[in-house]
């Protein structure tokens, strides 16, 4: 029994940093109905610039978090204005493409400029408290308090926001929206810079917890927030928070039972098993068509 909730402790870490990458992939996805490849890589950008502001500017944790959200905010929202603002109009594929092309530039990019993984310096001392002979970090407890702060803000700003009642009324009906005057323009990119923002804080915790980052970290990252996101419901925020969980628990109780060369066969196995169950995900509804 302590055995299983020292894991599930584990679990809430891991699950964390997939939830909030899911987080991106589902904003983008519930307005444009397209999936964003290159988000992966925007998390990736986001422990690089943990690692820049920690090592060259010897920055405190709170101030590299903020400054590595603003970058990804900022490369997501440019993203969006030169990359896939343009092919609004034309078919999905070329979205599709482009976005994967995107993410093979961020990563060659940040390869040009930073070929070796790095060490990410230390950005808060670790301490272990041993509560009823079960283990707990601080490093665990400030990524899940951090996760969980930045998912509760989401939610504010999805449901209580004018901002978050255009995106709600954009994934709803974009031409209609426009016509109302809403600046969907402004939106959209607004959506683009919180989800990318969420990819550079995950890739911040993620940091913390595993201060060693390279180039190519976001591209299995990247996929498997993509499944915690379709696990959810893609296009629902609080299935892409379930699915995040969800995927963290898997991965961490499938390692105590099997060698961890099996985690990622049994995660795609069950996604694969689990799109055949419920096609939509936990939370996801089938798109109403007008006929």
């Amino acid at each position: 029994m302590l055995y299983a909730l020292q894991q599930s402790l584990n679990a809430l870490q891991l699950g964390s940093i997939y939830a909030l990458i899911a987080l991106g992939y589902t904003l983008v996805y519930s307005i444009l109905r397209m999936i964003n490849f290159a988000h992966g890589d925007l998390f990736m950008v986001g422990a690089f610039a943990c690692f820049a502001a920690a090592t060259f500017f010897k920055l405190p944790f709170a101030a590299t978090l903020v400054l590595s959200m603003l970058v990804t905010a900022i490369l997501g929202a440019g993203l969006e204005r030169l990359a896939y603002r343009p092919l609004r109009d034309a078919p999905r594929v070329s979205a599709v493409i482009t976005a994967l092309g995107c993410g093979i530039f961020l990563e060659h990019f940040v390869l040009w400029l930073s070929p070796y993984p790095q060490h990410v310096p230390t950005l808060l001392q670790n301490q272990t408290w041993t509560v009823a002979g079960l283990s707990v970090s601080s490093i665990q407890m400030a990524i899940v308090a951090v996760a969980v702060t930045l998912m509760f803000a989401l939610d504010f700003i999805v449901q209580h926001t004018m901002l978050g009642l255009a995106m709600r009324g954009i994934s709803m009906d974009l031409r209609t929206v426009a016509l109302m005057g809403v600046p969907v323009d402004r939106v959209i990119a607004s959506t683009f810079a919180l989800g990318a923002a969420l990819g550079g804080a995950a890739g911040v915790l993620y940091s913390l917890a595993y201060p060693v980052v390279d180039p190519y970290m976001g591209v299995l990252m990247g996929w498997k927030a993509f499944i915690a996101a379709v696990i959810g419901g893609i296009g629902h925020v609080r299935g892409a928070v379930l699915g995040g969980f969800l995927l963290g628990a898997v991965e961490i109780f499938v390692m105590t039972v099997l060698p961890s060369t099996y985690r990622d066969l049994t995660v795609f196995t069950l996604m694969l098993a689990l799109l055949v169950l419920r096609p939509h995900g936990f939370l996801g509804r089938p798109a109403l068509q007008k006929v």
